[in-house]
């Protein structure tokens, strides 16, 4: 699919997830097959641009393009200076966040939550559009509620505003990621735009992938939950699209390796005890289906230093490799 000049290939994304997709995640994850990787979303109010969090956030110094960066706000004129600000900053695609449904975001009346006003998201749409030179996305669910189900309204306005392309969460708001994700809605929101469709929500294999893309119509799928603990999905959904051929897992050397080169760039990104505290949860993930798993991050959160998170870890990966039990130290 097209996104302005960027052709996005395979048409495979990563989806903005705050607190995960940061640049070590969004790199790991494009070197394994994934056609984009949106950044996790940066708030628009500008007094906090100068935050650590923010200063994370906003670096892609050596991201391979296209860079999608994801703005979270109410305002418009805010959400255009924040469009503007990202755009010099090394945005290449801005991505307009109306799909999150955290309580803290919507109870600003952000994220999903302006979907309750689509006079609002127009404003919001067409002062973005106009205020920066690159392509301009957005994200929404299908509505706010099951009695307010307006996202072929929200996305035919988002067409008319110049958006570039859009992807959808096939649940609403009240829904969080509860249930299962309907796909009638995205197939209906495809059937009516010209612009680029992604289709997101419960897609965890390469098998839902094509049957989601047959069922929408969509020119994309979009993959948050199932890629943590697992980024090599995106080459396996690609290499299924493209062959109708599965792909081997990773063996354990395979996933170890990637495992310890993430954990390797979370430390030099985010540096001690910063990075090792956001690894814990990425080592969660990549743990929850293995042997002693529980012991395992019982043990490694404890981990005070890189060092000996690095040591814990290759310890447990390299037990299993060779067949044994990993030998973890009690539980204080």
């Amino acid at each position: 699919m097209q996104i302005g000049p960027y052709r996005i290939e395979p048409a495979v994304m990563l989806a903005p997830m705050a607190g995960v997709t940061d640049k070590p995640f969004r790199l790991l994850c494009k070197r394994l097959g994934a056609g984009m990787a949106v950044s996790e979303m940066t708030i628009s109010d500008p007094r906090f641009w100068n935050t650590s969090k923010s200063l994370h956030r906003m670096d892609h110094e050596g991201e391979p393009s296209p860079v999608s960066v994801q703005i979270a706000g109410t305002e418009p004129e805010q959400l255009a200076n924040a469009a503007r600000y990202n755009a010099d900053h090394g945005a290449q695609i801005i991505d307009i966040n109306m799909g999150c449904p955290a309580k803290k975001v919507c109870n600003t009346w952000a994220g999903s939550a302006l979907m309750r006003d689509e006079s609002l998201v127009g404003r919001i749409l067409e002062a973005v559009v106009k205020a920066v030179d690159v392509p301009v996305t957005l994200k929404i669910r299908t509505g706010w509620d099951c009695d307010h189900r307006n996202g072929p309204v929200i996305a035919r306005i988002a067409q008319e505003s110049g958006i570039a392309s859009l992807a959808v969460h096939g649940r609403t708001r009240d829904q969080h990621y509860t249930g299962s994700a309907e796909y009638e809605t995205i197939a209906a929101i495809k059937a009516a735009l010209r612009i680029p469709v992604v289709a997101n929500g419960d897609i965890d294999s390469p098998d839902k992938a094509a049957h989601v893309l047959a069922q929408t119509g969509a020119d994309a799928v979009m993959i948050g939950r199932a890629a943590q603990g697992r980024p090599w999905i995106f080459r396996e959904v690609a290499h299924f699209l493209a062959t109708g051929e599965s792909l081997p897992a990773p063996s354990l050397h395979e996933v170890r390796d990637i495992l310890m080169g993430h954990l390797q760039a979370l430390h030099d990104f985010y540096g001690e005890p910063q990075g090792v505290r956001i690894a814990r949860k990425h080592l969660g993930w990549y743990a929850r289906d293995r042997p002693e798993n529980l012991a395992f991050r019982a043990v490694v959160n404890r981990a005070e230093s890189a060092d000996e998170q690095v040591r814990l870890t290759r310890d447990y990966f390299d037990a299993l490799i060779a067949g044994v039990a990993p030998v973890l130290p009690a539980a204080a």
